[in-house]
């Protein structure tokens, strides 16, 4: 056709078509394949450093009902999945360092840790993981830095640093809360480098504690000590801690409540409990030094022996734990023949004599009861979910060239002279770690860290100094304890 289109034309026409139809069916097919491999490859990585900012401190005195502490975890960077593809950034709010921290340790047959380390570092499920952290609670944790292949934040495991910020609270102060048989500051002790150290955990790193931020994180809540006067010294230590070791005339004394006041003849209470009326908080500790039950077993005999139910709580732990919020939990040193005869306490099993031989022996019959006990703390979780539940470790003795009562000694004052550092994943409490494996009643692992520091205890500084008798049992304050606090803190 004249001025139409020759078939040369018309052919190069179609071949340019049809190629530009392949091109475009090839770029379709590589978009949807790309797409459809990234989940089962799992492409998407987090950054091994995950960072969880502190939000500004609270006022002092805040009366406001919900907490203002809010913490942003933030991924900086994220692997690329081509050159071209674009930087992913995930910002959560509100991550609470119980979901993050946690984990119940899960011990072996033969005691030691399993490795709940994630091993999937990098993976899509790591990323829900990060995701179903969030929520809405009240309870934050602050300036805690984590990295995938630790999300647990052993907070055992660490070093000893100075820090010229320390201590939290004057010795010479806190004469409202401290027995002064515990402030070496009052007595003839002139080195204190021992309150300048501070605890850093390995994995992550403890945001800064401060009365303000204990108020609120446990307003309206009620924390208790049951233990030994090691127990004792972590609750003056608190109230301390809290206080700032400044009088608080406005904080009142509600033994009452508890039952615990001082009776006619004896020396004090069987313990002490306050509140701190701006945020209805109350901590209070009571003396359990067996955490067993103890019942007279002729009532009508003020000289009766006692029985020592191995396998029943304290009276006051059974009766009060619906009121209580946190309660932290140790034993350990009263078990020894010695105290049990002098204290005439006889062992009970199932409200009868002990006969089993086994369980007859100091160290079986203390584990028995540690397990017994938690085991029953666990069993009652259930019905109050508002109460978290810790077993303190135990807290080192420190006596060399004999025991406290045939010349041991503790004179060293160097800090830091065995080590400053803890590189083990295992608590060195193995019978506290194995009562604590398969529950819901979380560790307070204090035992290598404090065995570090042999050179804060009481010595021979003690007010009422006796010669050849020194106290490397208890803890100058401040000191030791103050950090036993400051974890239990994180973990709250």
């Amino acid at each position: 056709m004249k001025g139409g289109l020759k078939v040369s034309q018309i052919s190069l026409i179609l071949i340019g078509f049809v190629c530009a139809t392949i091109l475009l069916l090839a770029y379709v097919k590589s978009l949807f394949l790309s797409s459809s491999l990234l989940p089962q490859n799992h492409v998407l990585q987090l950054s091994p450093d995950l960072r969880v900012k502190d939000e500004d401190a609270l006022g002092e005195g805040s009366g406001s009902e919900q907490s203002v502490d809010s913490v942003i975890l933030e991924s900086e960077k994220y692997p690329t999945y081509t050159n071209s593809s674009p930087v992913i950034k995930v910002t959560e709010e509100l991550v609470t360092h119980e979901e993050i921290g946690g984990i119940v340790p899960n011990f072996t047959e033969n005691g030691d840790l399993k490795d709940v380390s994630d091993k999937k570092s990098g993976s899509i499920e790591q990323l829900t993981d990060v995701s179903t952290l969030v929520n809405s609670g009240n309870e934050h944790s602050e300036n805690l830095t984590i990295t995938p292949e630790r999300r647990d934040c052993n907070l055992a495991k660490g070093r000893w640093d100075i820090d010229d910020s320390r201590p939290l609270y004057s010795g010479f102060g806190c004469k409202q809360w401290l027995s002064s048989m515990w402030a070496c500051r009052l007595t003839q002790r002139t080195d204190f480098e021992y309150e300048k150290l501070r605890w850093r955990p390995k994995n992550c790193e403890m945001g800064e504690f401060t009365g303000v931020k204990f108020l609120k994180r446990m307003q309206n809540k009620t924390l208790a000590f049951i233990g030994d006067s090691l127990g004792r010294q972590q609750f003056q230590s608190l109230m301390c801690m809290v206080t700032g070791g400044k009088d608080r005339p406005d904080v009142r004394d509600v033994g009452h409540e508890y039952g615990l006041v001082q009776s006619r003849g004896s020396k004090r209470p069987d313990g002490w409990a306050y509140r701190f009326p701006e945020t209805n908080t109350t901590i209070l500790y009571y003396w359990s030094a067996s955490l067993c039950d103890l019942t007279p077993i002729n009532p009508s005999d003020p000289a009766t022996d006692y029985a020592m139910h191995l396998d029943r709580p304290p009276a006051f732990l059974s009766h009060f734990l619906p009121r209580l919020d946190v309660i932290v939990l140790n034993t350990g040193h009263h078990w020894n023949r010695g105290k049990l005869k002098a204290n005439r306490w006889v062992m009970y099993v199932d409200g009868v004599p002990n006969t089993n031989k086994k369980t007859a022996t100091i160290g079986g019959a203390k584990n028995f009861t540690i397990h017994s006990i938690v085991n029953w703390v666990n069993s009652q979780l259930p019905k109050y979910p508002h109460v978290k539940a810790f077993y303190r470790s135990i807290s080192p003795r420190h006596f060399f060239n004999g025991d406290w009562n045939t010349g041991g000694t503790c004179d060293n004052t160097t800090p830091l002279s065995e080590g400053k550092e803890v590189l083990q994943d295992e608590s060195s409490d193995y019978d506290a770690a194995r009562a604590v494996r398969g529950t819901s009643v979380k560790l307070l692992d204090i035992t290598a860290l404090s065995q570090l520091r042999d050179e804060g205890h009481i010595s021979r500084y003690s007010i009422k100094a006796t010669p050849g008798v020194q106290d490397c049992l208890h803890w100058c304050l401040p000191g030791v304890p103050d950090t036993w606090n400051e974890i239990l803190f994180a973990q709250l």
